[in-house]
């Protein structure tokens, strides 16, 4: 009798773990966060490369971002993540750290389709002086940020918007600070498609995913604007590993100094299930 309980429950997580897969693989995107959370009592271990090049002077520049995250249960998450580059100096230091949290409070979930929202909030601290128009609080500067994020799911295809508010508190301000904006609207329209498995049969399948995103900032205080396009490609391995590979770069810039126009990024990520 013991067996067949075990055996009940053993089949029973499965189907639900394959169910959660084939209706959220493609909400994984890229650059941005969906309404949807990572699984109740799961960790995950996040390593991602942000490369691109300055123009003027010329130099590469590389951001490395170590990330733990944490699903606390169904409706909460939380991120904790410091950043290393040599963007603001000519040799690979630490530069900033920085923590996430999202509470979805809204689901209306059917087979294969559901309606999320989701309420989120980040701060960081960053030792690199306020140089640039975009405000950037994942290493570039201090600052605040908190929105919204609406995801739709449609079988193969997952659409997510965020909508949010970034304050820039620099600890460290430049000459120039006083003509940087501090204030700025976030927005994104993201879409994720499922292309492989056709069907599901075994979590040990591999997902490719691929992703188109739209990514969007305006100052409220000096009226600049940038508009960027990220596609990017996603692999999923035995359900808990992840491999990303996306480009960002400008469709449309009204005056706004940045970092870097293009860039290129490259993650891993492996989660881990029923931790506790």
């Amino acid at each position: 009798m013991m067996k067949i309980n075990g055996f009940i429950k053993a089949s029973l997580f499965l189907g639900g773990m394959l169910f959660t897969l084939n209706t959220i693989a493609q909400e994984l995107y890229v650059f941005t966060e969906p309404a949807s959370n990572m699984p109740s009592k799961s960790v995950s271990i996040k390593l991602a490369a942000k490369l691109g090049e300055h123009e003027a002077p010329y130099k590469f520049m590389q951001r490395y971002t170590p990330e733990l995250m944490f699903g606390l249960n169904k409706n909460w998450m939380v991120h904790f993540a410091p950043t290393f580059s040599n963007m603001f100096t000519s040799n690979q230091r630490w530069e900033s750290v920085r923590t996430y949290a999202k509470y979805r409070f809204y689901s209306n979930d059917e087979v294969h389709r559901h309606f999320r929202m989701a309420a989120f909030g980040k701060a960081s601290y960053s030792r690199n002086l306020a140089l640039f128009d975009e405000i950037n609080i994942e290493g570039d500067q201090s600052g605040i940020e908190g929105g919204v994020i609406l995801t739709q799911l449609w079988n193969r295809l997952a659409l997510s918007s965020t909508l949010g508010y970034a304050h820039s508190m620099p600890s460290k301000k430049a000459g120039i600070s006083l003509f940087l904006p501090d204030d700025a609207f976030d927005f994104s329209l993201s879409a994720g498609y499922l292309v492989f498995p056709l069907n599901y049969t075994s979590y040990n399948q591999t997902n490719l995913n691929v992703y188109a995103e739209l990514i969007g900032q305006r100052s409220l205080d000096m009226k600049k604007y940038v508009i960027d396009f990220a596609p990017a490609i996603q692999l999923i391995f035995n359900s808990n590993l992840k491999i990303n590979f996306g480009y960002r770069f400008e469709l449309k810039n009204s005056y706004m100094y940045r970092m870097m126009p293009k860039t290129y990024l490259v993650s891993i990520e492996r989660t881990f299930l029923k931790v506790w």
